[in-house]
């Protein structure tokens, strides 16, 4: 394997934090994250984003606030 470099580290780093990736491609970014501290602070980053992401998604809106956003869509679509 060879560094990857990091213009395909980051331009893939989101497919490869859902492991989304093909073997060899996930094992030539790994391998250049080993040793490129400013691309894994980059997968650092999209870690704590997925984390914060998937925790959001997991909470309920108050029914209040459901109820607006429900108002505003229907007013929306009413006009379009």
């Amino acid at each position: 394997m060879t560094d990857c470099g990091c213009t395909k580290a980051k331009a893939e780093l989101e497919e490869f934090l859902h492991n989304e990736l093909a073997s060899d491609d996930a094992a030539d970014i790994r391998e250049h994250l080993a040793g490129c501290t400013d691309c894994e602070s980059e997968l650092h980053v999209g870690r704590v984003l997925t984390d914060a992401v998937q925790r959001a998604c997991k909470e309920v809106a108050p029914e209040q606030l459901r109820d607006q956003v429900l108002f505003s869509i229907r007013q929306i679509q009413s006009t379009h």
